[in-house]
């Protein structure tokens, strides 16, 4: 009767295996972006064998795919979380934008960084889109015209990218204020 308990053990250390190579991955893109990322490099940075990163992931897409849905993941909970519960979900999205100039941000580079990769590599286009997905949910509970929503969507990716380019800080009134006012202006 044991069987299923060391399976069940197998399956967790797989998993956190995983998690450690997606982590390694992810702190490379952050120090020497993604042209930085190959198997070998993120096994010396995991402490592990190269064939073992293999193992998991056995093309160099397959490892950048995990690593930038394990971040829009992570957005993408946050801001179902925002629609789903919050009193006012722009406020909390604005919050979540600023945070990309703090302690959000080595996050936040590493998502834009895979993301902008994507152009190149489709295999990434999915899970690079998730985020926009998720702000143009967000937005469809505040206006139902596409065209505002499309807006919306722009500008979040613009702020993002402004943040991470800037090196001032970040008043999360000032971007609430303007996801607010591309809500309510309509587009032409």
């Amino acid at each position: 009767m044991t069987e299923p308990d060391t399976v069940d053990g197998r399956k967790l250390r797989g998993r956190r295996r995983r998690a450690q190579i997606i982590e390694a991955t992810l702190t490379i893109v952050h120090r020497d972006g993604a042209a930085g990322v190959t198997h070998r490099t993120v096994a010396k940075e995991a402490g592990i064998t190269t064939s073992l990163t293999l193992y998991y992931f056995a093309t160099l897409d397959e490892l950048l795919v995990a690593a930038l849905t394990s971040v829009t993941e992570a957005y993408t909970q946050r801001i179902r979380q925002l629609v789903d519960t919050a009193e006012d979900p722009v406020d909390g999205l604005a919050r979540l934008i600023a945070e990309s100039a703090g302690p959000g941000r080595e996050r936040a580079l590493a998502e834009r960084e895979l993301s902008t990769l994507a152009a190149r590599r489709p295999a990434l286009r999915p899970a690079a889109r998730s985020w926009r997905d998720s702000v143009a949910e967000l937005a469809r509970t505040q206006s139902d015209d596409p065209d505002v929503i499309e807006a919306f969507v722009a500008l979040t990716d613009g702020l993002c990218a402004a943040i991470l380019l800037g090196d001032r800080s970040v008043d999360p009134e000032h971007i609430r204020a303007l996801l607010r006012a591309a809500l309510l202006r309509p587009v032409r």
